[in-house]
């Protein structure tokens, strides 16, 4: 079950299955222009594209940490990286990406400008707070639960 603090904001679009952001009649959307946002109800309704998408906005402190080619998909294994950054995020909504082996973190800390952050491994951690729409799956990982935690110290860490 995704987060209330998500679904209560009129914040979703649609995603194509290339994720590009589209509008619950299918057009065209913005992850910078509230008029091509619906609610989290119109949107899951709705039938235009692939799937789901929530935008991210200077409106709020909510975050996204993704983080790439980190989840096996056959086995659920978390590579070890990736793991240490769970940890340090704590009790909080964690979900499968839509490739299937990544996750998004989710959570609150004030994060203006979007990072990549690559790995020596070639994989990345991406953070972004803004100006971004995210693509969601409602696949959430292990028993995580429905809320969002503070990840200013994770982000900290990941950015210093």
């Amino acid at each position: 079950m995704l987060p209330d603090e998500l679904k209560t904001r009129d914040r979703w679009v649609r995603r194509s299955a290339d994720k590009a952001p589209l509008t619950v009649a299918g057009m065209a959307a913005s992850s910078t222009d509230p008029r091509t946002w619906s609610t989290h109800k119109d949107a899951t309704a709705s039938t235009a594209g692939v799937g789901l998408g929530f935008v991210l906005s200077e409106e709020d402190d909510i975050v996204c940490l993704d983080l790439d080619h980190c989840l096996n998909p056959l086995t659920g294994r978390v590579a070890p990286w990736a793991a240490v950054i769970l940890r340090d995020a704590g009790t909080t909504y964690v979900e499968v990406s839509p490739s299937g082996d990544g996750l998004h973190i989710w959570g609150r800390a004030d994060v203006r400008q979007g990072r990549r952050i690559r790995r020596p491994d070639g994989t990345a951690v991406e953070i972004y707070g803004t100006g971004r729409y995210i693509a969601m799956t409602g696949r959430r990982r292990g028993s995580c639960p429905s809320i969002l935690a503070d990840l200013s110290v994770v982000v900290s860490t990941l950015t210093a």
